[in-house]
C-alpha cells in the first residue's frame, strides 16, 4: 500500500468506529509500526486543518477520533433538529473542576470542598461519562475514588490533564476553571 491508501484506510477506520481508536490498534490492523501510524495521523490532522475541512481528528491519550469542528456545531444542531444543548449546571461544573484538579478524589472530599452533599451531581457526571470510578480507597467502607474520563478531555478540548489551566490561588481555582470550561 502507498501512503495515500494507508491514510485512506486510517480515515475509514476512524469514520466507522465513531469511538476513539488507539494508534496501537490501527498499527495492528495495518501491520505497521505504531510510530509510522502516528506520523500518518499527524499528516492527516495537518491536512484537515490546511484544507479547512468540516472534520477534525481529536487526539486524547494516544487515541484518535474523527469529529466535527466545534465552530460548525450550530449548523449540525439545526440539521439534527436539536433545540438546545444540555449544559452542566454550576454545581456540576464546580464538582467536575474539583475532580479534575484533585483526582483521584472521594465523594467525601468533594463534599468537604464544596460544603454540600454531591450524590446527585456525581451520579449525573458518571452517567454523562465525564467521570468514572478509578479505584477504591483502602479505608473503612472502601470509598470510591473518582477521576475524569477521555470524554471529559474531548468535551473541553484537552488532550491531557496537563493542559488544564493553572490554578492562580487555591481559593480561586473554581472560578478559573469555570471560566475556561464556559469558553469551550
Amino acid at each position: 500500500m502507498d501512503e495515500r491508501e494507508i491514510i485512506g484506510v486510517i480515515e475509514s477506520i476512524l469514520f466507522v468506529s465513531g469511538d476513539p481508536v488507539s494508534a496501537k490498534e490501527i498499527s495492528r490492523i495495518l501491520d505497521l509500526d505504531v510510530r509510522l501510524v502516528r506520523k500518518y495521523i499527524k499528516k492527516m490532522i495537518d491536512s484537515f486543518q490546511l484544507e479547512q475541512r468540516g472534520l477534525q481528528i481529536v487526539m486524547v491519550n494516544d487515541t484518535y477520533q474523527l469529529a466535527t469542528k466545534p465552530e460548525y456545531s450550530e449548523y449540525i444542531e439545526r440539521y439534527l433538529g436539536q433545540v438546545h444543548k444540555q449544559n452542566l449546571s454550576q454545581a456540576g461544573l464546580e464538582t467536575l473542576a474539583i475532580i479534575a484538579y484533585q483526582q483521584p478524589v472521594t465523594k467525601a472530599d468533594i463534599e468537604a470542598i464544596r460544603g454540600v452533599k454531591c450524590d446527585y451531581i456525581v451520579n449525573t457526571l458518571v452517567n454523562r461519562g465525564f467521570i468514572h470510578e478509578v479505584a477504591r480507597m483502602d479505608a473503612p467502607g472502601r470509598p470510591i475514588l473518582y477521576g475524569t474520563t477521555d470524554l471529559f478531555l474531548r468535551s473541553f478540548g484537552l488532550t491531557t490533564l496537563k493542559e488544564l489551566p493553572p490554578l492562580e490561588a487555591e481559593q480561586h481555582h473554581q472560578t478559573v476553571l469555570f471560566s475556561e470550561f464556559e469558553k469551550k
